[in-house]
């Protein structure tokens, strides 16, 4: 890293951009400099809790050479447009997860990085979580042996909360509900820790009283290329958790967080628990490990501000972004053919064939 902070811009200035500009005060590798909203009062009020100026129009923020990428927190169907925009202006990208409202976008917004020379960032800030990177760290390094088995299971209660005047009731604009909600930090968490996904099978269901579009249920198997299995579980009517368990044949870890310190994630370490069992060892007998105090937003924009300093490759990637969505629109797929197993490479290349005609 320069050791002058790298300069970003930061386009939509609602609740999230209000989260990851706190995240940002908490480094001295980037600094928000910049604030864009098409609502004048909107900036007006993000300056005076922030002290980052606003910009009257986004090719001003894109004009100016010391800002070297930009965060976009905006409506997913925003994601493309406004990053193809900061790209051609040469701005690397960070955007929220997921990478675009639907594969085809996502792909696109993927290829803007070979295009224009730029890096991407996606924020699936969840596999930066701790207790998930001290998971890899024991299959990396063989502590649990070779890894059969994954599960996760991502949950609250949103769906006994919805009523028609949120975007979260309608099916077009949640698809699957939680599934593409809160599951998709796991499908990404297990992507990270499991390496590629070959295929899904999924099953959904609509338990909510309230009587939303959406389904609020939903469980997924992913097989993986190399033969292991996982198991993803996610409920909008339920109290809220977050956990992964990772089997392998010379022992098993768990992972578990508490989602209502979700957005603030430099205390999560403080009621998250982490075990593992070793060998035919049973659960009392279990080793609990501590978890180091981190923070995944501060995480993730320090990994954005490295690949706009010097334009190298972030794990974040546009690719995991898409892979991600994929799994998600596999699973939709599933779902409509009754838990059909669907391979995940018949999913990208579909998606990859509409957006070449597109492009053409």
């Amino acid at each position: 890293m320069t050791s002058a902070p790298v300069q970003l811009g930061i386009i939509g200035l609602g609740r999230w951009a209000k989260v990851l500009t706190r995240a940002a005060r908490q480094s001295d590798k980037l600094k928000i400099v910049a604030g864009y909203s098409r609502s004048p009062d909107t900036r007006a009020a993000f300056a005076r809790e922030f002290g980052v100026p606003g910009v009257a129009d986004l090719q001003t923020m894109l004009a100016n050479p010391d800002i070297k990428g930009v965060i976009l927190t905006v409506p997913n169907e925003q994601h493309l447009p406004i990053a193809e925009q900061a790209a051609k202006a040469g701005k690397h990208v960070y955007t929220e997860k997921p990478i675009a409202d639907t594969l085809v976008d996502g792909i696109k917004l993927a290829a803007l990085g070979k295009r224009y020379g730029i890096q991407i960032v996606v924020g699936h800030s969840a596999r930066l979580l701790a207790g998930t990177r001290r998971m890899k760290q024991a299959i990396d390094s063989g502590e649990l042996g070779r890894v059969v088995f994954m599960e996760g299971n991502f949950s609250n209660e949103r769906a006994l909360e919805l009523t028609p005047q949120t975007w979260r009731w309608y099916k077009a604009k949640a698809p699957g509900g939680p599934l593409s909600q809160l599951a998709v930090h796991i499908f990404d968490s297990l992507h990270c820790l499991g390496g590629p996904i070959e295929a899904v099978s999924s099953h959904a269901s609509k338990l909510s009283p309230v009587g939303a579009e959406v389904d609020d249920q939903s469980m997924t198997v992913l097989k993986f290329a190399d033969g292991k299995l996982g198991y993803v579980g996610s409920s909008w009517t339920s109290p809220g958790v977050y956990s992964i368990r990772v089997f392998g044949q010379k022992g098993l870890m768990h992972y578990e967080v508490d989602f209502g310190t979700w957005d603030t994630p430099s205390r999560l370490h403080e009621t998250s628990t982490l075990y593992i069992q070793r060998g035919k060892d049973c659960y009392g007998k279990r080793e609990m490990l501590k978890i180091p105090a981190s923070d995944m937003f501060v995480d993730e924009l320090e990994m954005f501000a490295q690949a706009a300093a010097d334009a190298s490759a972030p794990e974040l990637s546009a690719y995991n972004g898409v892979v991600a969505v994929a799994v998600v629109n596999a699973a939709l797929r599933s779902i409509d053919g009754n838990g059909r197993l669907v391979q995940l490479a018949d999913v990208i290349g579909e998606a990859e064939r509409e957006a070449g005609a597109r492009a053409a």
